[in-house]
């Protein structure tokens, strides 16, 4: 072996030999982080950040938006873009309104239903806009026929482009929200928000163009195409677009149902929604073909038969959701997590109100100065401790007792001085002694005095207990979802559709419960108790248990402790 090569190989420099008791004494020598000059690569990091991920997505829509807000303005003019905006903003509440009321069981998060929204507003409808012309213009051009294709673009061509827009707002929730979409319920709700928007800059196109109209020919009123487009589009229709959608959102909602392993189902389900959503929308555009009274039969024979269906299985859909609560949260009551009665309130839409309610009202009570005990009532608070709480005052009444050396009887008129517990802004029994010919200890009732606060401390003192008492029904609605979640999850899991992780979302589950338990398990137990769905002798007696609600009251006589604090117990 030459000399060079020996001398290269001595040249090497050594391998740290790694040996586990000595791994800390090496890496000691690592400098420390501001002295690094190999840092780790952030590959693909931007694109998973969630900041980055919700600011690309709002440009996007910001972006459609003020696209096609430009656009709906060339076409309909400035003052027919505002009478449109003005009168297609309309029927927006209603529509968000009724989706909203049906997605009270497991109420989605807002976040995908502005998303839905807005995406049906802007983006579906700038891409229906510029797909709808050239299609349209192509057509015209291609069969020379300009009424032709008219014809042909509202029957075939916009219901494939409109629907596929709108169904892309659903896909994207469903795919990126999979945990927040579980069923037919989820669908519908998130269908509706989508087509609703899209519905709502459709108005604005048409309505724009009606008035435009109105002012060339001059008519105006009743008998104006403004009258009759709106009329016709937000009184009689205002849930056509919302319709056709809902039905993709419907097999988007069976496929969420459908176990992993279905994949063929998964797919086809979707697909098949949203064929039947373009046929419908395409029958709907097509019916003024049908002759004069075309529209009015499709409107009475075929749109209001699917409507009443798609209604009924929604409200269908919506009970089973609460069915599910009363089947699946029954085991975590027998394993000690809930209390017996919070499944039977949880699975009633009333009960669950009631409960809200319920602690509004007693929290905010407490937090005003009424010691009502920690799930009673309790004690009066201490002499001048609260203006709005029975205290203690002097009092002056007339005394009655027994007078030295005249036997017993009445003393003489007069005033005693008597102190006693004050109820209501100042009067209590009081008891002092009277003053007379001869002094005689008396009983009686008086005036009482008491000391009010400023205005300033008594709007603090409201307004703190109004924050307490919201705050508290804020914590029973994030409790009554956090338990639906759950019981949806376990569901998922009896069907084979939870995943992998659904020990790890159980656990995470039952902890933001157990946080919230101590303000929602008595106003639940109190709820299942006063809406009939558990008996009162059914509820164990706890120190930690809500009174029983007034109609369960012994004696009937509509008392409540709980719900009323500030009024005293009717005699017995």
């Amino acid at each position: 072996m030459s000399d060079g090569s020996v001398q290269q190989r001595q040249s090497q420099p050594a391998v740290p030999v790694l040996e586990e008791q000595r791994v800390g004494e090496i890496l000691a020598a690592v400098p420390e982080r501001r002295h690094w000059r190999y840092r780790p690569r952030r590959v693909g990091m931007v694109w998973r950040s969630k900041t980055f991920r919700i600011a690309a997505v709002c440009t996007v829509l910001a972006l459609c938006g003020l696209a096609i807000l430009a656009l709906v303005r060339d076409q309909t003019g400035t003052e027919g873009f505002l009478v449109g905006l003005g009168l297609a903003v309309l029927p927006v509440p209603l529509l968000m309104a009724a989706f909203r009321w049906l997605d009270r069981v497991e109420p989605a998060p807002w976040r995908n239903l502005l998303f839905s929204f807005a995406w049906g507003a802007f983006a579906a409808a700038l891409v229906a806009i510029l797909a709808n012309s050239f299609a349209t213009r192509w057509i015209a051009t291609a069969t020379a026929d300009p009424s032709h294709a008219d014809t042909l673009g509202a029957t075939v061509i916009a219901p494939v482009i409109e629907e596929s827009a709108k169904a892309a707002a659903v896909l994207l929730i469903f795919l990126f929200r999979r945990r927040e979409f579980n069923g037919i319920v989820d669908g519908i709700v998130v269908a509706g928000f989508t087509a609703s928007g899209f519905a709502f800059t459709e108005n604005i196109l048409y309505l724009g163009n009606a008035f435009g109209e109105d002012q060339q020919i001059g008519t105006s009123g009743v008998v104006s195409v403004t009258a009759a487009t709106f009329f016709v589009r937000a009184v009689m229709s205002p849930f056509a677009h919302p319709l056709f959608t809902v039905l993709t959102g419907i097999g988007f909602g069976l496929a969420a149902a459908s176990a992993r392993r279905r994949r063929i189902r998964r797919i086809a389900l979707p697909l098949l929604g949203l064929v039947l959503a373009m046929g419908m929308h395409a029958l709907w555009n097509g019916s003024a073909a049908f002759g004069p009274y075309g529209f009015y039969a499709v409107y009475g024979l075929f749109m209001v038969p699917v409507f009443g269906l798609v209604t009924w299985l929604a409200i269908w859909s919506r009970r089973r959701e609460l069915r599910t609560l009363a089947a699946e949260l029954p085991a975590y009551a027998a394993a000690g997590w809930l209390t017996p009665a919070e499944p039977l309130a949880l699975s009633s839409m009333r009960a669950r109100g009631m409960a809200r309610d319920a602690a509004r009202q007693r929290h905010a009570a407490a937090a005003g100065g009424i010691r009502v005990g920690p799930y009673g009532p309790g004690h009066w608070p201490p002499p001048y401790a609260s203006a709005y709480g029975p205290g203690y005052g002097p009092g002056y009444g007339p005394g009655y007792g027994p007078r030295p050396g005249a036997g017993p009887g009445p003393g003489p008129a007069g005033y005693a001085p008597g102190y006693g517990p004050g109820f209501g802004p100042g009067y209590a029994p009081g008891y002092g002694t009277g003053f007379g010919p001869g002094y005689a200890p008396g009983y009686g009732t008086g005036y009482a005095p008491r000391r009010e606060p400023s205005a300033q401390v008594r709007a603090h003192a409201e307004a703190q207990a109004k924050a307490h008492g919201r705050a508290a029904a804020r914590a029973v609605a994030e409790y009554e979802s956090f338990a639906t979640s759950l019981a949806s999850l376990r569901r998922q899991a009896r069907r084979g559709t939870a995943g992998p992780d659904f020990a790890e979302r159980e656990l995470e589950l039952l902890h933001h419960l157990w946080q919230r338990r101590g303000v929602a398990a008595p106003a639940l137990t109190y709820a299942a108790q006063a809406t009939g769905r558990l008996r009162p002798h059914h509820v164990p007696t706890a120190p930690h248990a809500y009174p029983r609600p007034a109609h369960t009251h012994p004696g009937g006589n509509g008392y409540n402790p709980y719900l009323n604090p500030h009024r005293p117990p009717p005699p017995q």
